[in-house]
């Protein structure tokens, strides 16, 4: 065993949930720390608005959250809470020229193939426009793995790239 070496601790994910607050609090995003499951969780959230979309208001929610694992069971839990409080959360009538796109992310030394799977199969949609693309964040090497689903979606499809676009800001 080489005594230099360094064992992946909780302390990347804690880490890792700093600097995103950096990085939402840098893009202009209202930064809070709601709790979910006795986990602390860093929630950002921003509206945009742009003459392509034709006037469509795009509220973007972030939410993450460090846990000693990562399974599908948990991300599908903490990414129906995420969508149910982001719900709460919006402004606006939903569906009058306002869309909600949700990032719920957990962050972990340790995350299931199968949820790494989950995460990129596809968008999850709550209604007609409450939208989330799960993350899984794996901090366990030095160059951290991110997953999610990339591709375009029915619902919401208008707002793709601006959707990936922030996500790879606050995810790199």
């Amino acid at each position: 065993m080489n005594p230099h070496a360094t064992e992946p601790t909780a302390d990347a994910a804690a880490a890792y949930l700093e600097a995103l607050h950096g990085r939402l609090t840098a893009d202009g995003c209202t930064v809070t720390s709601p709790p979910w499951d006795d986990h602390r969780v860093v929630a950002g959230s921003r509206a945009d608005r742009k003459v392509r979309w034709f006037g469509t208001k795009v509220e973007l929610f972030v939410f993450a959250a460090a846990v000693p694992e990562v399974d599908v069971a948990t991300l599908g839990e903490f990414t129906g809470w995420a969508m149910r409080y982001a719900k709460d959360l919006r402004r606006g009538i939903p569906g009058a020229r306002n869309a909600a796109m949700v990032l719920p992310a957990l962050v972990s030394t340790r995350v299931h193939p199968e949820a790494v799977r989950w995460a990129a199969e596809d968008a999850r949609v709550m209604g007609t426009t409450l939208i989330s693309r799960p993350l899984t964040i794996e901090t366990a090497t030095a160059a951290r793995r991110t997953t999610m689903y990339r591709g375009r979606v029915v619902v919401g499809g208008l707002f793709t790239g601006h959707v990936l676009q922030k996500a790879s800001l606050y995810f790199p």
